[in-house]
C-alpha cells in the first residue's frame, strides 16, 4: 500500500524503529539518540526506470526500499515505465511515459506517434525527442513527477531520487520538501566511452545528439543536497564533470544480495566455462575486450567455453565474433531468472567483469557473493568492490585479461582461495541492511538542515 494509505499506522510502527545512530553515514558527525527524532519516515523514491532487467539502478530500487521498510520506514517509489518487482510493503505508483523504446517501430525505424502525445504537451515533446535523436524520458518523467506531487508534498518526509535529475525536481525543491539524489555514476563516463568507440563521424553526431539531457542532470545535480554516491571513484568523477565539491557528496555503498547469490555446492562446477554478465554493444561494459581475450585463450585451451548473460545483437560485437571466427562458440543467454543466474555461476569455472567503468558493479559483487573466482577490470569503482578477493587487471587489455584469466585456469587451489575470499567480502562488507540505515540517518539530517531546527522538536 501506499504511504496516503498508510499514515494512520505511522504511529503503530514507532515501537519497531532502529537506533538511528547505528550507523554513521559518510561525511556526517554520529548522531545523538536522545535528540533525534526516531519516527519512522515517509519516503519517496522517483525513478524514471526501475525494472530489473534495465541494469543496475533497478536492481538498487528493490533491494534498498526493501532494507528501509525493514528498518520500519514507510516508503513508496514513483516510477515510469518498466516497472520495478517490489516488496509488497513497498508502494508503487505508476506514472506511464510513452515507453517509446518497447514500441513496434513502422516507419525508418521509428514508432509511431500515440494518440495521447497530440494532445498532451509532455507527451509530445517526449515523442519528438525520440525521434529527432534525444533521450527525453528523464526530462518528461521530471514533468510528470512535478505535476503529480502538486497537493501531495505534505504526504512525505524526504525525497530521494534515483539518478533521473529532471527538472521536475527543482520545482518539488520549491515545495519546502528536502530532496536527496544517488548518483550511481556520470553518465558522462558512458558518453566519453562511447564517443571514443564511435568509428564514424555520424555515429559520433548521434552519440553527441542522444547525450544532450545530460546538461540538465548537470545543472539539477548541482542544486541537491545531499548528494549520495555509491563508490569513491563515483564521488571522484562527478566532482570532476559535474562540478560538485566532493564534501557535498556522502558515500553509502550498495549491498548485495547474499542470499540469492549464493555458493550451490551440489551443482558441479565444470573445469572450463568462462561466465561474464555484459550487454553486448554498450562499450561501457567492454565485452568486446573479453571476447579478443578468449580468442587468444583458445591457443592453449581449446575447449573452453564462454557464455554471456546479455543479448547478441548485430554490431560491433557480432561483426568481431565473425572477424575472429568464434561466433558459435560464444553463448549468450537472455531473459534468465536470478536463479537461473545463480546456477550458471555454479557450473562455470571463473567469472569475468570486463567492464571498461563501473560506478558500483553489481554483477562482480553477485558473482563474488556466489562463490565463483572472479577476473575483474579497475574500471572505476570495481577495485573497491572487489578488493583483494579477486583478481585485478586495467580495462581495455585483452592480453591482460587472457593472462590472469590463463593463471586462475591453471591453479584449481588459486580458484577455491578467491571464491571463499569473495563470499566472505560480499557477506561483511555489502550488507543492503547498513546501506538502508546509513541513507536514512542522511535523510534525517537533510530533514534538519532544511527546517533549520532539531528533529526532535518536530514530532
Amino acid at each position: 500500500m501506499s504511504v496516503a494509505e498508510i499514515l494512520e499506522e505511522a504511529p503503530k510502527r514507532t515501537a519497531n524503529a532502529p537506533a538511528a545512530h547505528i550507523f554513521r553515514p559518510d561525511g556526517y558527525p554520529e548522531l545523538d539518540p536522545s535528540s533525534i527524532d526516531t519516527r519512522p519516515l515517509r519516503i519517496l523514491m522517483p525513478s524514471y526506470r526501475s525494472h530489473t532487467h534495465t541494469g543496475g539502478q533497478g536492481v538498487y530500487m528493490r533491494h534498498v526500499t526493501t532494507a528501509m521498510v525493514e528498518l520500519g520506514h514507510q516508503v513508496d517509489v514513483i516510477s515510469g515505465p518498466p516497472y520495478p518487482e517490489l516488496d509488497p510493503r513497498v508502494g508503487l505508483i505508476k506514472l506511464p511515459s510513452l515507453d517509446l523504446y518497447e514500441k513496434p517501430k513502422v516507419f525508418l525505424g521509428l514508432p509511431a506517434m500515440p494518440k495521447r502525445a497530440m494532445t498532451n504537451w509532455i507527451d509530445f515533446y517526449e515523442y519528438t525527442a525520440h525521434v529527432s535523436g534525444l533521450f527525453g524520458e528523464p526530462r518528461t518523467f521530471g514533468m510528470r513527477l512535478a505535476k503529480y506531487m502538486k497537493g501531495r508534498a505534505h504526504l512525505y518526509d524526504v525525497i530521494h531520487d534515483n539518478q533521473s535529475l529532471g527538472y521536475g525536481l527543482l520545482e518539488l525543491k520549491k515545495m519546502g520538501i528536502p530532496i536527496a539524489g544517488t548518483i550511481h555514476h556520470p553518465i558522462t563516463m558512458d558518453r566519453r566511452i562511447s564517443l571514443e568507440a564511435a568509428d564514424t563521424i555520424s555515429l559520433n553526431l548521434l552519440v553527441r545528439r542522444w547525450y544532450q539531457f545530460l546538461n540538465m542532470q548537470i545543472k539539477v545535480a548541482r542544486e541537491l543536497d545531499p548528494i549520495i554516491v555509491v563508490s569513491e571513484s563515483t564521488r571522484r568523477d562527478v566532482s570532476k564533470d559535474f562540478g560538485i565539491p566532493p564534501e557535498k557528496m556522502h558515500l553509502v555503498y550498495h549491498g548485495i544480495d547474499t542470499e540469492t547469490f549464493k555458493p550451490l555446492p551440489k551443482i558441479t562446477r565444470k573445469p572450463n566455462r568462462l561466465m561474464a554478465t555484459a550487454s553486448a554493444d554498450v562499450p561501457l561494459k567492454g565485452l568486446i575486450y573479453l571476447i579478443e581475450a578468449y580468442a587468444d585463450l583458445l591457443k592453449e585451451f581449446p575447449d573452453l567455453e564462454l557464455h554471456v548473460v546479455g543479448k547478441l545483437r548485430e554490431g560491433h560485437t557480432e561483426r568481431t565474433l565473425t572477424r575472429l571466427g568464434i561466433k558459435d562458440k560464444v553463448k549468450f543467454h537472455s531473459g534468465l531468472t536470478n536463479r537461473q543466474i545463480v546456477e550458471m555461476y555454479a557450473q562455470s569455472t571463473i567469472a569475468v567483469c570486463p567492464s571498461v567503468y563501473e560506478g558500483f558493479g553489481f554483477p562482480a559483487g553477485e558473482a563474488m557473493a556466489s562463490g565463483i573466482p572472479l577476473v575483474s577490470t579497475t574500471g572505476g569503482s570495481l577495485p573497491e568492490v572487489v578488493g583483494d578477493a579477486g583478481l585485478l587487471v586495467p580495462p581495455k587489455d585483452p592480453a591482460a585479461l587472457a593472462a590472469a584469466i590463463a593463471d586462475l585456469l591453471r591453479n584449481a587451489a588459486k580458484r577455491d582461495e578467491y571464491g571463499h575470499r569473495g563470499r566472505t567480502r560480499m557477506l561483511t562488507e555489502f550488507q543492503w541492511k547498513d546501506a538502508g540505515q546509513n541513507l536514512v540517518n542522511i535523510y534525517r539530517k537533510a530533514m534538519d538542515h532544511a527546517h533549520g531546527r532539531p528533529q526532535a522538536a518536530q514530532a
